[in-house]
Protein backbone atom coordinates (compact mmCIF):
# COMPACT_ATOMS: atom_id res chain seq x y z
CA UNK A 1 0.00 0.00 0.00
CA UNK A 2 1.48 3.52 -0.96
CA UNK A 3 1.14 6.30 1.36
CA UNK A 4 0.01 9.33 0.54
CA UNK A 5 -0.32 13.46 1.78
CA UNK A 6 -3.27 14.27 3.25
CA UNK A 7 -5.84 16.38 1.25
CA UNK A 8 -5.62 13.63 -1.67
CA UNK A 9 -8.40 14.88 -4.41
CA UNK A 10 -11.84 12.39 -4.58
CA UNK A 11 -10.62 9.87 -7.09
CA UNK A 12 -7.61 9.19 -5.49
CA UNK A 13 -9.10 9.03 -1.94
CA UNK A 14 -11.69 6.25 -3.98
CA UNK A 15 -8.66 4.34 -5.48
CA UNK A 16 -6.78 4.50 -1.89
CA UNK A 17 -9.97 3.53 0.05
CA UNK A 18 -10.88 0.46 -2.55
CA UNK A 19 -6.86 -0.87 -2.10
CA UNK A 20 -7.40 -0.79 1.96
CA UNK A 21 -10.82 -2.84 1.65
CA UNK A 22 -9.08 -5.25 -0.73
CA UNK A 23 -6.92 -6.00 1.88
CA UNK A 24 -9.30 -6.70 4.55
CA UNK A 25 -10.22 -10.51 5.25
CA UNK A 26 -13.85 -11.69 3.56
CA UNK A 27 -15.10 -11.96 7.16
CA UNK A 28 -14.92 -8.12 7.94
CA UNK A 29 -16.77 -5.95 10.39
CA UNK A 30 -16.85 -1.60 10.04
CA UNK A 31 -14.69 -1.59 13.52
CA UNK A 32 -12.11 -2.93 11.27
CA UNK A 33 -12.84 -0.99 8.11
CA UNK A 34 -12.73 2.10 11.22
CA UNK A 35 -9.18 0.83 12.62
CA UNK A 36 -7.46 0.23 9.21
CA UNK A 37 -8.38 3.77 7.91
CA UNK A 38 -7.40 5.29 11.51
CA UNK A 39 -4.04 3.34 11.92
CA UNK A 40 -3.76 4.69 8.07
CA UNK A 41 -4.20 8.49 8.82
CA UNK A 42 -1.64 7.88 11.90
CA UNK A 43 1.15 6.89 10.13
CA UNK A 44 0.63 9.24 7.00
CA UNK A 45 0.36 12.19 10.28
CA UNK A 46 3.94 10.78 11.30
CA UNK A 47 5.67 10.72 7.96
CA UNK A 48 4.08 14.10 7.35
CA UNK A 49 6.05 15.36 10.74
CA UNK A 50 9.19 13.76 9.77
CA UNK A 51 9.31 15.50 7.04
CA UNK A 52 8.37 18.85 8.06
CA UNK A 53 11.26 18.03 11.07
CA UNK A 54 8.10 17.78 13.91
CA UNK A 55 10.23 15.10 15.65
CA UNK A 56 12.26 14.84 18.69
CA UNK A 57 15.54 13.17 19.18
CA UNK A 58 15.76 10.25 21.36
CA UNK A 59 17.71 12.18 23.85
CA UNK A 60 14.68 14.43 24.04
CA UNK A 61 12.17 12.02 24.44
CA UNK A 62 14.17 10.35 27.59
CA UNK A 63 14.76 13.68 29.25
CA UNK A 64 11.15 14.35 29.08
CA UNK A 65 9.79 11.66 30.75
CA UNK A 66 12.68 11.53 33.20
CA UNK A 67 11.20 14.42 34.40
CA UNK A 68 9.61 14.27 37.81
CA UNK A 69 6.01 15.54 37.75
Amino acid sequence: MMLRRTGMNKQVLIQETAMLLDELPEETSWDDVMYRIYVRQKIERGLADCQNGKVFTPEQVKQHFSKKP
